[in-house]
Parts: C-alpha cells; sequence; structure tokens
C-alpha cells in the first residue's frame, strides 16, 4: 500500500525551506505587482525540481515513472506558501518537460530538455482555445504541411509560462487533416518562442494567480521545420489527454498546499483573536469549521497520494491506466472543491481581517477558484468518473 517514505519526508523539508526562505518574505510584493520572479526558476531547477522524473541523461534525478510522488510534494509545499509558484512548476514539468520527454525525438529530447530540466529555460503547453476548453476536440488551430514545414495559423489562451523572459517554446496542437470519419485529424507540434508569426499576447488581468505568466497565444503563418511534430501525426489529441491525466494529479496536490495552509492559519488565528475577552477558538461556531477544514485536509492528501502511488505503480506494470485515470480525476475532484471550501472557510473565520490583502487568506482565496477549473473541470471529473463507473456519462 502506499505510503510516503522518510525519504519524502525529507525532501519535503528541502522544499518547505527554500519557499519559507525565497518566496515567503516577497510574496505579497509579487502579488500586488503581478510580477514573475523569474529567478526563482533556475533556482528551483538547482534542487532538481525540474527533473525528478528526468532521465539523468538531461539532467534530471534518473526517476522516471518512480519520481512522481516527489514531484506531488514538491507542489504542495510550494503552493502552501503561495499557489501561483505552485503552478509555475506544476506547469513547468507536467505540461512543459512531460510531453517532449514522453513523445519527443531522440533529436527533440537533446535539444530542449536539458536547459528545461536544469530550470534555465520553460517551456508551455497550447491547447485550450478561445472556444475549445473542455471540449479541447474543437480545436480550431491548423497547421499544414508545405515544402518542409507546418505552417500554424490559431489562437492559445490562458497558457502558463508562455510569455517570460525564459519561455523556450510553445507545444501546441493544431488540426493537420482530417479523418476517414470526418473528425479533425489533430497533432502536436513544437513551436519555438522567437518564431515568426507566433505573437505572444499581453497577459491577462486575471482574479488570482498574479504571480504565474500565463498568456493568449496568436499564430499567424509560424513557420517551423516539418521535424517539429512533437509524436506521431493525427495523435497529438490522444497525446495531451494522456498528460492531462498526469496533470490533474498534480493540480490536487497544489489544493492540498493550499488546504494545509489555511488550516494553519485559521488554527493559530482563532487562539490569537479576542472576541467577548476569550479566543475566538473557543467558540464551536469557529473550532468546527477549523475541523472541517483538518479532514478536508487528511482526506485529500490520502487521495493525492494514493494516485500519485497507483501512477508509480502502473509505470512499473502493477496497475492499470484506468485505475490512474479514475484515482485522478476522484483526487482532481475533491480536493480542489475542498480548497475553496476552505479558503471561503478561512476568511469567514479572519472575520474583517480575511477581506483585507494583508493577511494571506485573501491571497489564497482569491487563487484557489482556478483550481475547480484548469486542467479539467470540476464538471469534466465527475463526467470522467462517471464513466470509470461504467455510468451513462
Amino acid at each position: 500500500m502506499f505510503e510516503l517514505s522518510q525519504d519524502h519526508e525529507d525532501f519535503r523539508r528541502l522544499v518547505r525551506e527554500f519557499a519559507e526562505g525565497e518566496i515567503a518574505p516577497h510574496v505579497q510584493e509579487w502579488d500586488r505587482e503581478s510580477r514573475f520572479p523569474v529567478h526563482l526558476v533556475p533556482a528551483m531547477g538547482e534542487l532538481g525540481l525540474f527533473g525528478l522524473e528526468a532521465p539523468e541523461e538531461f539532467g534530471g534525478a534518473g526517476m522516471e515513472g518512480q519520481g512522481f510522488s516527489y514531484l506531488c510534494v514538491a507542489i504542495e509545499e510550494l503552493g502552501r506558501v503561495d499557489q501561483a509558484m505552485g503552478i509555475t512548476l506544476e506547469a513547468g514539468v507536467g505540461l512543459g518537460i512531460n510531453p517532449i520527454q514522453t513523445y519527443g525525438s531522440k533529436e527533440q529530447k537533446e535539444r530542449w530538455l536539458p536547459d528545461l530540466v536544469a530550470g534555465r529555460t520553460l517551456a508551455g503547453f497550447g491547447l485550450t482555445e478561445p472556444e475549445a476548453g473542455s471540449d479541447a476536440g474543437a480545436t480550431r488551430t491548423r497547421a499544414v504541411l508545405q515544402d518542409g514545414e507546418w505552417v500554424v495559423d490559431g489562437a492559445k489562451a490562458f497558457i502558463t509560462n508562455s510569455g517570460t523572459d525564459i519561455t523556450s517554446v510553445v507545444t501546441v496542437t493544431a488540426r493537420t487533416g482530417e479523418l476517414e470519419d470526418g473528425r479533425p485529424e489533430i497533432s502536436a507540434i513544437i513551436v519555438p518562442s522567437g518564431t515568426e508569426g507566433f505573437v505572444v499576447e499581453p497577459a491577462y488581468r486575471k482574479l488570482g494567480w498574479h504571480i504565474s505568466d500565463t498568456h493568449g497565444l496568436t499564430f499567424e503563418g509560424a513557420r517551423v521545420p516539418e521535424a517539429n511534430l512533437l509524436g506521431e501525426r493525427g495523435q497529438g489529441f490522444k497525446q495531451f489527454l494522456k498528460t492531462l491525466d498526469d496533470g490533474r494529479i498534480a493540480i490536487a496536490a497544489l489544493a492540498v498546499g493550499c488546504i494545509q495552509r489555511m488550516l494553519e492559519e485559521t488554527t493559530r488565528y482563532s487562539q490569537e483573536r479576542l472576541a467577548f475577552g476569550r479566543p475566538i477558538a473557543v467558540n464551536q461556531g469557529v473550532s468546527f469549521q477549523i475541523s472541517d477544514i483538518a479532514v478536508m485536509a487528511e482526506a485529500s492528501r490520502a487521495l493525492v497520494y494514493k494516485a500519485a502511488w497507483l501512477k508509480e505503480q502502473q509505470h512499473a506494470g502493477k496497475r492499470s491506466v484506468a485505475e490512474v485515470k479514475q484515482a485522478a480525476a476522484i483526487a482532481k475532484l475533491y480536493a480542489t472543491e475542498a480548497a475553496v471550501s476552505s479558503t471561503r472557510i478561512a476568511t469567514q473565520v479572519f472575520g474583517g481581517n480575511g477581506f483585507m490583502e494583508e493577511y494571506p487568506v485573501a491571497r489564497f482565496y482569491r487563487d484557489a477558484k482556478i483550481l475547480e477549473i484548469g486542467e479539467g473541470t470540476s464538471e469534466v471529473q465527475r463526467m470522467l468518473i462517471a464513466r470509470g463507473l461504467g455510468l451513462p456519462a
């Protein structure tokens, strides 16, 4: 059965020290200014956070298939201090590195992975479009093969890590033809930053995740070599769905970090804040709500690390893809909805102070909502769970 080892806990302490020392003192300022601290990415690379599942030949830890639970620990601990920095790591690995590592050619891996794994560069994952979110199969971006080059036209929306000073590449899905049954043939294509016709739109003004880098992307006759096709032609949609299965577990780990922080903040504040001459923690109306957050933290953590363990077991040939998909959807659904609930409760416990930006619960309250939306909405997770149960979804 799954259980985090002492090595996991030692690694947790390492990441927590980094997050509390390098992120926590500055996070309020960065959030207020919507500033992405690009200098932290190489520092995270030096800790090995981007290479936990990458092969040693590309600078990784060489724990292919067995480092995922460590990645979840790192995302949880970064997310405990700031959700935006947690998503920077999650997207950098799950959406940036993993598609190239899993489906890339030898040449593609050698070109892109060493810098990505080291944290010298970041990569984006271009799936969502202005009119194709949950219905990712409705992709309108097109890529036509002309004279040995893919000519890409279209637009992508809400793409993380896509416009930083160190973003090196974005992998995008595009229609490359039509299948015999009339459905679109969707392929994945690597588009390097700086490609003529590839435009990074201004950063979004977001409700939360102010520190995270998020842009819309436009492609107008962007030309890349035919060799930039990632994996097999026509398999891009399947590749990205598999990528999202893994990403859902990682997003759930980010939610665990949020819930844990709310538990710590409310426990401390309820014992310090006096009302009617005594700490508000003595009131059952407060203590019961904090107890609910504790249950959410324990349950979410158990679901996340069970799913991570199953993924590692699947890589070893001991569990099925269906088991992992179901566990990922369950973890993502419960943990992200619990994260939103925990921030709402925490804001209520803090009262008027919870509405003030100088208290972290306000930032976490803003940041939490996107967890129920990104990498598959709660509705999509329920649909997947129903399908896994054999129900008509």
